[in-house]
């Protein structure tokens, strides 16, 4: 019977560190968002940041920018500029005092963590391209004229350096001469 008492409590444990797992999922992506050179074990305040944002923690009554960047300031070390998974964890519940007031501290925790699971950084405001008719006009090779028409082929492909530099024509003839490559033709048939 001991045994069974036990697998209960094992399920429950799992449960628990399925739930950290999505969090902790949730904390890499965002650590590693903007930064080539980040292993995800370490987040920014940046990135801090935009996790709160992303995730709708910051409400704008309860919670605002400042309070997030002074949670984050008092979570980190002195001298450093990043927080660990731990750490972000006590940012979290920090936070969750802050956020969710009429809620027990671990109501609250587990409310926070409900927010973060699953999300990822998104990319809103993020800069696209336009297009307008001025930019299509202009970059539309069929309706160049003068060289610059030669530079291109008829769909629109660059020749390269054909397309760039005056080709010297070595066959013999001057340019502009309509029957060239007859002669051999002409000389042959009248004999």
């Amino acid at each position: 019977m001991a045994d069974k008492s036990l697998k209960p409590t094992n399920s429950h444990e799992g449960a628990g560190a399925g739930e950290l797992s999505a969090l902790e999922e949730a904390f890499r992506k965002f650590a590693v968002h903007g930064d080539t050179r980040a292993t995800g074990k370490e987040m920014h305040g940046k990135n801090w940041s935009k996790l709160c944002k992303d995730c709708n923690i910051i409400d704008g009554k309860n919670v605002t920018t400042t309070d997030v960047d002074i949670v984050f300031s008092k979570i980190k070390g002195k001298s450093v500029r990043t927080i660990t998974f731990e750490q972000f964890k006590e940012a979290l519940q920090e936070l969750s005092k802050k956020r969710f007031k009429g809620k027990s501290d671990e109501e609250a925790l587990q409310e926070m963590y409900k927010l973060i699971e699953g999300k990822g950084p998104g990319l809103t405001g993020v800069t696209k391209t336009v297009a307008s008719p001025t930019v299509s006009r202009l970059t539309d090779t069929s309706k160049f004229t003068g060289s610059h028409k030669e530079r291109f082929d008829a769909s629109g492909k660059g020749k390269g350096r054909a397309g760039r530099e005056d080709l010297v024509d070595n066959s013999g003839y001057v340019s502009g001469y309509k029957h060239a490559g007859t002669y051999d033709h002409k000389v042959q048939g009248n004999k």
